[in-house]
């Protein structure tokens, strides 16, 4: 991975926004792991003088996790401690951010500020050290005991994952979508405690494997056992594991009574006396569990009673097997906007706007997707989509709209309604297209680029501001436009790109203000935690009107501005109260 990864590093893009190997090898990272734009991959980067050993911080508020990174890229094949320590004394100085945040550089004092906000939502915290090397074994030994130090913490539980050039290249494979060899394995069982049967033509041997075999199967570490799972090892800070955690300390032998058991297929399954023979192994439900118990390996190394069920599946249908997947992790833990794609009022919004744009689609499941061949492109919606549109629109508060979790739990019954029309949700559908065509590589407003690194959240303040013009023209300031109305507006009176244009300019505008007067007061400006708080939603407002205002006093600007006073009018019977949502 090294030789691959110093080419792909000596990429304009790299040589011209990183200083040195180091930097643009966690931006790799960021990139093609984490998968994370050009803009956002470089927002993430702390690295350089007071960076505390930490190399960038990636906070995923999709999933709730704050990612802490430090990256050691180097030809050798194997590194001692030393990038473990750094970890752990990065660790020691995040107990103490109001510390850490006066003797860090520019960069990271930004971070501190995001990362002080993630822990008040109770993001988990995850350290990855990256590396193209392997660890020594002294330095392996070590990694166990951070690893343990660092989830047992009570003050400020974190999980350390070792990214070395094992899991980077399998990580690097995988986001490519490159197959890799399955695994063979024999484990040592008690021919007592297993089974062998067929259930409609397909071999099945259903086993209690004893817990420290479990440690001893490949693929755990670097994920490649689970490459057909739902999902990969979600760490030991995670509330479900750290429950399988404790059970193995303090209840080993009660294990298998306790837990659902692991389903695995493979290609072939013997079993010949105490020695059960695997080809092609592949777990597609237990990952967490096993990651657990490969993680808590001298407490389950130590246990003679522990067990855990097996179900080996012999599947050579592929089909098949990717529907095993699917099926055994139905019962997994979800979201809650996974929750709601069935509620009686989502599926009435569905009805209502496939019946009004037969040639649309309403996606309501995570991972759907609508046939564009047979849908119009232009009438596919989301309900994750219209969440954030709706919090952002109605409710008034984009500053929610990064948050899946509030959107489809606190705030649902505020916000999905079954008589909310069809016509409204293809408008807010229609205004959301218009405003994501700005936030582009082009980037035809000229928004800062500390917004476009926020591309997951900012645009609906974007689509925020929209609402703003026309509650300012119509003199509705506690009020909220109908979108149906709003949107026909603009497209009857050739204004669409205009508003969009001039919401994202005003959007622009209230951060670089926010930015300077917080720096000018000797404050650190946190772009992410401006996005997040509602004065964001003032600094916008006053832009708009400043705007408005200051057409009128520039040359040929007035003709604009009777223009849109004239565009934009609506009934005072068109506005409604804001949606609650806090």
């Amino acid at each position: 991975m090294y030789a691959k990864i110093l080419n792909d590093i000596s990429q304009q893009y790299y040589i011209d926004n990183y200083p040195n190997e180091g930097q643009r090898f966690v931006a790799w990272y960021l990139r093609n792991i984490h998968n994370l734009n050009t803009i956002e991959a470089k927002a993430c980067i702390t690295d350089g003088a007071g960076d505390k050993q930490i190399d960038a911080v990636y906070i995923d508020n999709d999933a709730s996790i704050v990612y802490i990174i430090q990256g050691k890229f180097c030809s050798r094949e194997k590194v001692n401690a030393e990038p473990l320590r750094e970890v752990l004394a990065s660790w020691v100085q995040i107990k103490n951010l109001k510390q850490l945040q006066e003797n860090a550089n520019e960069k990271l004092k930004v971070k501190i500020n995001e990362l002080a906000t993630a822990l008040e939502d109770d993001y988990d915290i995850c350290f990855e050290l990256i590396t193209t090397a392997g660890l020594t074994g002294s330095a392996n030994e070590d990694l166990v005991v951070f690893q343990k130090e660092l989830s047992d913490d009570s003050s400020l539980s974190a999980n350390l994952v070792l990214v070395d050039n094992e899991t980077l290249k399998f990580k690097y494979d995988e986001a490519l979508n490159k197959n890799r060899p399955y695994i063979n394995h024999e484990f040592k069982v008690d021919s007592s405690k297993c089974m062998e049967i067929m259930v409609g033509g397909t071999k099945a041997v259903i086993a209690a494997i004893p817990l420290k075999e479990c440690i001893k199967i490949p693929g755990i570490k670097d994920g490649s056992l689970f490459r057909k799972n739902v999902r990969q090892s979600l760490g030991t800070t995670n509330k479900v594991n750290k429950g399988i955690a404790m059970t193995l300390k303090k209840n080993a032998e009660d294990f298998f009574f306790f837990h659902n058991g692991i389903t695995a297929i493979c290609s072939e399954v013997t079993l010949d006396a105490d020695l059960l023979s695997i080809k092609e192994l592949n777990v597609v439900n237990g990952c967490q569990s096993l990651s657990t118990i490969y993680n808590c390996s001298e407490t389950v190394r130590n246990s003679d009673d522990g067990y855990i069920m097996f179900r080996f599946y012999e599947i050579s249908n592929p089909e098949k097997a990717d529907k095993i997947s699917t099926s055994t992790n139905s019962q997994s833990a979800v979201k809650a906007r996974d929750l709601r794609s069935n509620d009686k009022f989502v599926l009435a919004m569905k009805k209502a706007y496939e019946l009004c744009y037969t040639d649309g689609y309403f996606i309501t499941k995570r991972g759907e997707v609508a046939d564009p061949a047979k849908y119009n492109t232009n009438h596919i919606v989301s309900l994750t989509e219209l969440g954030k549109q709706l919090i952002a629109w109605h409710s008034q508060r984009p500053t929610i709209s990064y948050s899946e979790t509030k959107i489809f739990d606190k705030y649902f019954d505020q916000l999905f309604r079954k008589d909310y029309a069809p016509e409204k949700v293809q408008a807010l559908n229609e205004l959301s297209k218009s405003v994501f065509s700005k936030w582009t590589k082009d980037n035809p407003v000229g928004l800062n680029e500390s917004l476009l690194a926020m591309k997951a959240y900012a645009p609906h303040h974007h689509l925020y501001a929209i609402s703003v013009f026309f509650c300012e023209v119509n003199k509705m300031p506690e009020s909220v436009p109908d979108p149906a109305k709003a949107y026909k507006k603009l497209v009857k009176n050739d204004l669409l790109d205009t508003i969009v244009d001039m919401a994202g300019q005003c959007l622009n505008m209230a951060f670089e203000t926010a930015s300077s007067e917080t720096r000018d007061n000797g404050k650190i400006f946190s772009p992410q935690n401006w996005i997040k708080a509602k004065g964001s939603l003032k600094d916008i407002r006053s832009a708009v009107k400043n705007q408005l205002g200051a057409l009128k006093i520039i040359p040929g600007g007035k003709v604009l501005v009777d223009r849109i006073n004239e565009g934009l009018k609506l009934e005072s019977t068109d506005f409604e109260g804001r949606w609650t949502a806090d």
